[in-house]
């Protein structure tokens, strides 16, 4: 397997290492330098996944982005990388196989570093469900199952689905209330450690075959020839020429493309103590009253925290940085699950709370809950080409239909798409990846990093010294080496990128707080 440079590379040609030298140098570059095959505007996971297929196809291409990497939705999934499963039960059969398919991918090939099996239990208990519901619900997981097949995902893997007794559903998640429980169904889907670690690992791969990475880069002025680019750090700016250019921005694609009309919906989670639900082991499954297809979600997270979501809400209007939860969601969220726990869970065990905007197409009618999750790519009156809609899950198959798009409409000198089987940093199969090193090292530090684990405490060692293993502060499992390599390696500008897009610290805010002073301090020393 052979890495592509761009002519912008320079000395870091075949290096997936992103820092704030080499976004300096690649800014100079491409200011003075020839047009680029393709501008891709948007650092998220479609847009960093459109900037991967097309270098790998053997294109010279820039990514920029106004903010960081994973600023907007890609950080406030569910982390869940799913077969589809609501989809197929509202006739979207495509769209759920499409999933199927992609899941697949990423814990078979791309990322299975990322990816984890997940447990998904649903109670049986006295009143949760109407008649008949649980047969509903055992039939789509059947179904699910037969998609699972069809894509080739190995049932060792992803285990059948199963129902066990009651002893076994509470030792898988200790806070189900017992009285009326006669047992669960277990399904499995796989779960992703991390949303926007998974965008930075797609983001270095894409540096490792030439692709200009750079962040605090505003691009104005969008045509189909190119951008005005902005470096938001110094103020200058220069005008970009590019044959192809892709509109990846997700919920803000309207502002680079006033032809795109979206609908923009609001998931929303918060974020307790596993603790409080006695630390489950699997994802918590509730159906919402009144729904054959909606479920609230209480899923084990990194960090010693589960995430309860999500809510799918209307969200018109100017579209925020950073989306707030309202107070009606955060009770809807509570009230559900309350219905299937032990001990109810009040807004005292309330440690956090975010939200995401789904950028999904404005079809004139409907809920957004029955709003179709089919990606679409589309060419604007002046030539950019947008890709929106899909989800997390199908970022590979959305990238490549963008990049197709634009290989075809401008004549692009490009390879097939080889993506589907292309591994991304840290994962085994990928030429950097290193055994862990002898002693080995925590769980949590293999599962967020995988094959790189030995990179990140080489680093921390290099530039900390002793003590670059312990925590960043007490109680997070986060190591100051971690703290040190997101700074040297990840493209983390300031201590906001490492505390809440390289790693989750700020998911709880009070976390955050408690991790800022040594979190800064170690962005002092990497200046």
């Amino acid at each position: 397997m052979t890495t592509t440079a761009g002519p912008f590379a320079g000395p870091f040609a075949g290096t997936s290492r992103l820092t704030a030298r080499r976004r300096e140098s690649e800014l100079d570059a491409l200011a003075s330098g020839p047009a680029v095959d393709l501008l891709v505007i948007g650092g998220g996971v479609t847009g960093a996944g459109v900037a991967l297929d097309a270098a790998a196809r053997g294109l010279t291409v820039a990514l920029v982005e106004a903010r960081d990497l994973a600023f907007g939705t890609s950080r406030w999934s569910s982390k869940l990388v799913h077969g589809g499963l609501r989809y197929l039960a509202s006739g979207r059969i495509g769209v759920a196989r499409e999933s199927a398919v992609e899941r697949g991918v990423l814990m078979t090939r791309t990322a299975p570093h990322l990816v984890r099996p997940l447990p998904q239990l649903v109670p049986l208990l006295d009143g949760l469900m109407k008649p008949g519901q649980a047969a509903l619900v055992r039939a789509g997981f059947h179904a699910g199952d037969a998609l699972r097949l069809s894509a080739g995902t190995p049932g060792r893997l992803l285990p059948r689905v199963r129902r066990v007794g009651a002893d076994r559903a509470r030792a898988l998640v200790p806070g189900l209330r017992g009285a009326g429980l006669s047992g669960a169904l277990v399904a499995h889907d796989g779960q992703l450690v991390d949303d926007a670690r998974l965008v930075v690992a797609l983001a270095r791969t894409a540096a490792q075959y030439g692709v200009s990475v750079l962040t605090r880069v505003r691009a104005e002025q969008v045509t189909g020839t190119g951008a005005r680019l902005t470096d938001t750090l110094t103020g200058e700016s220069f005008p970009l020429t590019a044959r192809a250019v892709v509109n990846a921005t997700g919920v803000w694609a309207g502002e680079v493309d006033p032809s795109i009309r979206l609908r923009p919906s609001r998931g929303t989670h918060l974020v307790v103590d596993a603790a409080a639900l006695g630390r489950p082991a699997a994802a918590l499954t509730v159906p919402v009253p009144g729904s054959t297809s909606r479920f609230v979600f209480a899923l084990p997270q990194q960090l010693g925290r589960v995430a309860i979501g999500l809510t799918d809400e209307d969200a018109p209007g100017p579209i925020p940085d950073e989306p707030q939860p309202t107070e009606a969601e955060l009770d809807f969220l509570l009230d559900t699950v309350n219905t299937a726990l032990e001990t109810a869970l009040t807004r005292a065990d309330v440690r956090g709370a975010h939200a995401g905007l789904r950028p999904l197409i404005d079809t004139g009618d409907g809920a957004t809950a029955d709003l179709s999750r089919q990606h679409a790519v589309l060419e604007s009156p002046n030539g950019v080409i947008t890709v929106v809609g899909g989800k997390l899950t199908t970022y590979r198959r959305m990238a490549e239909d963008a990049v197709d798009t634009a290989v075809r409409l401008r004549a692009l000198p490009a390879r097939a798409c080889w993506t589907a089987r292309l591994p991304l940093v840290g994962a085994p199969a990928h030429r950097d990846s290193r055994p862990a090193p002898e002693g080995g090292v925590a769980a949590s530090l293999l599962a967020r990093h995988g094959g790189a684990a030995g990179e990140v405490l080489a680093a921390g060692e290099e530039r900390l010294g002793a003590g670059h293993g312990a925590p960043v502060a007490e109680g997070i499992d986060v190591s100051r080496a971690e703290i040190a390599y997101a700074l040297t390696h990840e493209g983390a500008l300031d201590a906001e990128d490492v505390l809440h897009r390289r790693t989750r610290i700020g998911l709880v805010p009070a976390d955050a707080e408690r991790a800022r002073a040594a979190v800064e301090e170690i962005a002092a020393t990497m200046r």
